[in-house]
């Protein structure tokens, strides 16, 4: 109870306390509003008192952007300079004759909203105003919409956007800046002059520069010159200038008010995008030391240092805003006489001037200077042809149309020589100026030329200075760049492959030579040299892998690709095609009975190798003649060149040859060849350990095969993985097809060639074959020996079954009779048991009867009972007409 009690008495306290603040705001509230009152019914009652006593006054308004946070903060130069000019004018006797002119202003921060409300407190508050003078353009395009409903002509000596030269929305409006527009022409004709045709823009989200922008796309597309980007940004341009690189911009139109500049220039120097490479136009009308100024308090996150280097060698482009000739002008004084007054001034208002701290807004302050002259002549005559008709400015109204078209033809011929220049309006009321260039240079803006819009006449003073010496380029230059094979691996691959052809022209002489040699001859040499074609045409292919273009142009390059595939699949099935018809055969052979054996016959090798190049052909044809190879370039990534002194990209590009259906043809052609293969492999496999006498190295051609798979195996999709490096690729497949060539012919014709070089005569050759020296007539003589021999056989089985036939009953005849002769069995034993072992010792005999066409030794055998006389040979000898052979070594 005492807790709910404390905190009710909390709660009266707080609502007790709540109350005396609203009281208290209220009271604050009603103080304010009476002050407020009373200011102005002061102001009324000063105005008054001052109209009353002096009719002379001609009252004009002003708006000067000086003390906001973004935008153009013009007004802190741009006033002090009107001061100066009211005080010029009204020290004129001979102008505005009996009159003053008084200005009245107040501060619009370059805020739309906050500038029309100081020009309806102008408007609005006593006494009347004959003219609105105003700065920046996003007040300016506000006041001057709006101006026209009060037929007031509004004077604009700081407002650069092009949307203001609109006349049917701005009728009133008249400035002695000239619009964005005209820095457009120069910065084309800067282009054209150093040969820039790709440019980027980068703009702050405003009005002014929008409008800008687009007249700039316009002027540039009339020109040829292509923007590969516009990027903008309303605060922060971090991701526009992150942009800008990405999209290899090198020439940048930058527009953007200062304090955007600020931190345009700290991001460029983050992201590398300054230097030698780069070329930034910037608005001229900063001040000199922009980018040096305000850096902690506006939170940019660079240095001094650091923005000096960013801002090195960037061009800016402004109309000509301060009078170059030291003339004269209108108020007696020169250019050089205002600055060095404006500067005084400024001085007392407590800016640093003698440190080159200018306020923002001090090239335009002549334009301001200038602009109340403007105001000052055209109610000079406005004056004269009112007094005419019996009428006085002072009588002027916001109703009165008829005086305000006096005010505006008098301010649209004005024409006169101020300090910022020949000041003159065109019909859409914008300044005619000559165009200013300018270069940042060690720190320091350097001139570089005027350029005068009206006539086309650039004046070139030759002080521009580029960073690397050079003027830089509009892009990266992209060098194409041709991957070709290495040319020592060239080189070597092509001397390697043409010792392989040498060589394998050599063994053909070798082949051909001793064919009437056992050893070459029971080797097939036709198929022999059949292969050693096939590993020529292989060689040769080597030479035509490592044509590319650094040899050959691209149109004869389709030519080189189809003179590949034919000579590489013809080499391979020559070469490979001999060895596989061989082990075929000696499969054959071995899975044969032996009554079907005979004689391996050479034409059925050859229509096995001619039916392989026949499905060649097929394939080959076919595919030439549906969808031909062609040069394809496969195009990589950029690259940096090894010199990195030129702005250049080294792009490289790939000779492949395929067709539109490569991937088809490429897996016919290697699903053909590897069955083939993969065939052949099996085929060795099976015959690895058998010695054929008709074909006498069936293992060495075997041993071939196994290294022809293997490399095939692995060369084929290992190429087909590094395709895109021409130097391995090329290596690789070269390496393959040597080494198949080389192993292939070392395994098969070395053997040989040592074989006739230790025993250069056939009887020397005894120990490699059993069958030495034997020439055709002998085989054929050999081969009709064999066949009577198997007659004899056959023979003498017949006389043997006879004789035990006759043992049988000799031996029955004689237990039939019941006593032992001299052919008596033993006990034990019955006449068939004595038959069966005779029989028995006559078929183990330790000779047969054989022919012998070596020796020609013949005996004879009287138990035979039919006097045959034959040819006896050792038990050493085959037994059929395939015998297996000795080994070659």
């Amino acid at each position: 109870m005492v807790f709910l009690l404390q905190q009710s008495k909390h709660l009266v306290h707080i609502r007790l306390s709540c109350a005396y603040m609203r009281a208290l705001c209220d009271i604050i509230k009603l103080g304010v509003c009476l002050l407020i009152t009373t200011l102005q019914i002061l102001e009324s009652c000063s105005a008054v008192v001052d109209g009353n006593n002096d009719d002379t006054v001609l009252h004009i308004g002003g708006i000067f952007p000086i003390g906001g946070k973004g935008g153009w903060q013009g007004g802190q130069a741009c006033e002090p300079a009107a001061s100066l000019a009211l005080d010029d004018v009204n020290n004129r006797k001979d102008l505005l004759t009996g009159f003053t002119l008084k200005l009245h202003w107040n501060d619009s921060e370059c805020e739309p909203g906050l500038g029309a409300s100081v020009m309806y407190n102008l408007l609005y508050n006593k006494p009347q105003k004959l003219m609105l003078l105003a700065g920046c353009s996003t007040v300016c395009t506000t006041v001057a919409e709006a101006a026209k409903m009060w037929n007031l002509v509004v004077l604009c000596y700081g407002a650069s956007s092009p949307a203001l030269s609109d006349r049917n929305r701005f009728p009133t409006l008249f400035r002695t800046h000239p619009s964005a527009t005209v820095h457009n022409p120069t910065r084309i004709k800067l282009m054209e002059k150093f040969g820039w045709s790709r440019v980027a823009i980068l703009q702050q989200a405003e009005e002014v520069f929008i409008s800008t922008v687009e007249d700039l796309e316009a002027r540039c597309k009339e020109s040829g010159i292509e923007i590969v980007t516009r990027q903008s940004f309303l605060s922060d341009p971090t991701d526009a200038v992150r942009n800008l690189w990405r999209q290899d911009a090198r020439i940048i139109v930058g527009l953007f008010y200062v304090v955007a500049a600020r931190r345009v220039l700290c991001e460029m120097y983050k992201q590398h995008l300054y230097g030698k490479s780069y070329v930034w136009f910037f608005i001229g009308w900063y001040e000199d030391n922009w980018f040096e100024v305000n850096l902690e308090k506006e939170e940019v996150g660079c240095t001094k240092e650091q923005m000096r280097i960013a801002a090195e060698g960037h061009l800016t482009t402004e109309a000509l805003m301060w009078n170059q000739n030291n003339q004269k002008t209108v108020s007696g004084k020169t250019s050089e006489d205002f600055r060095l007054r404006l500067n005084e001034v400024l001085r007392q208002a407590g800016y640093d001037i003698d440190n080159m701290r200018y306020p923002e807004g001090y090239q335009e302050a002549p334009l301001a200077y200038d602009a109340v002259w403007a105001v000052a002549l055209a109610f000079n005559k406005t004056m004269e042809r009112l007094h005419k008709h019996g009428k006085s400015l002072k009588n002027f109204t916001y109703t009165d149309k008829e005086t305000a078209d006096d005010i505006y033809s008098a301010i649209n011929s004005t024409q006169f020589l101020g300090v910022s220049g020949y000041v003159a309006f065109s019909s859409q009321g914008d300044r005619i100026a000559l165009t200013q260039i300018e270069q940042m240079i060690n720190g320091t803006y350097v001139k570089l030329g005027y350029y005068d819009t009206q006539s086309d006449n650039l004046t070139w003073l030759s002080k521009e200075r580029w960073s690397g010496g050079k003027v830089p380029q509009d892009r990266t230059i992209v060098r194409q760049v041709l991957r070709t094979v290495s040319l020592p691996l060239f080189i070597c691959m092509w001397t390697i492959s043409c010792i392989g052809i040498m060589a394998a022209i050599a063994l053909i002489v070798f082949n051909i030579w001793y064919r009437h040699r056992r050893v070459i001859q029971s080797s097939h040499p036709v198929c022999n040299t059949i292969m050693l074609l096939g590993v020529c045409t292989c060689l040769w292919s080597v030479f035509l892998l490592g044509l590319d273009g650094q040899f050959v142009s691209p149109h004869v390059y389709p030519v080189v690709c189809q003179a590949r595939a034919w000579l590489l699949c013809i080499g391979f099935t020559l070469a490979y095609g001999a060895m596989f018809s061989k082990v075929w055969r000696v499969h054959r052979l071995t899975t044969k009975a032996k009554s079907e054996v005979k004689k391996v016959e050479p034409w059925k090798l050859y229509l096995m190798v001619t039916g392989f190049l026949l499905v060649d052909l097929v394939i080959l044809l076919t595919w030439q003649l549906y969808d031909p190879l062609q040069r394809r370039i496969e195009v990589f990534p950029l690259e940096d060149p090894l010199s990195t002194e030129d702005d250049i990209k080294i792009r490289p590009e790939l000779e492949h040859c395929e067709s539109e259906n490569n991937n088809v043809w490429l897996g016919v052609m290697y699903g053909y060849k590897g069955l083939v293969l993969v065939f052949g492999l099996f085929l060795a496999y099976e015959t690895r350990s058998i010695k054929v006498k008709q074909i006498n190295d069936s293992r060495y051609v075997g041993m071939s095969i196994y290294n022809v798979v293997v490399l095939c195996l692995i060369t084929a999709p290992v190429t087909m993985v590094i395709a895109s490096q021409q130097d391995a690729s090329f290596a690789f497949v070269a390496l393959a097809v040597i080494f198949c060539c080389f192993l292939s012919m070392a395994l098969i014709f070395v053997p040989k060639v040592i074989e006739v070089i230790r025993h250069p005569r056939d009887k020397a050759e005894s120990k490699y074959n059993h069958d030495v020296g034997m020439t055709k007539e002998d085989e054929e003589r050999y081969q009709k020996l064999v066949a009577e021999n198997e007659e004899l056989q056959k023979l003498i089985s017949a006389k043997e079954e006879k004789i035990r036939l006759i043992k049988i009953r000799l031996q029955e005849r004689d237990a039939l009779r019941g006593g032992l002769t001299d052919g008596r069995l033993p006990p034990g034993t019955t006449p068939q048991q004595d038959s069966t072992a005779n029989t028995g010792l006559t078929a183990n005999k330790d000779t047969l009867i054989v022919a012998d066409f070596i020796t020609g030794e013949g005996t004879s055998d009287s138990a035979f009972g039919g006097g045959v006389s034959v040819y006896t040979r050792s038990s050493r000898a085959s037994q059929s007409d395939f015998e297996f052979s000795e080994s070659y070594l």
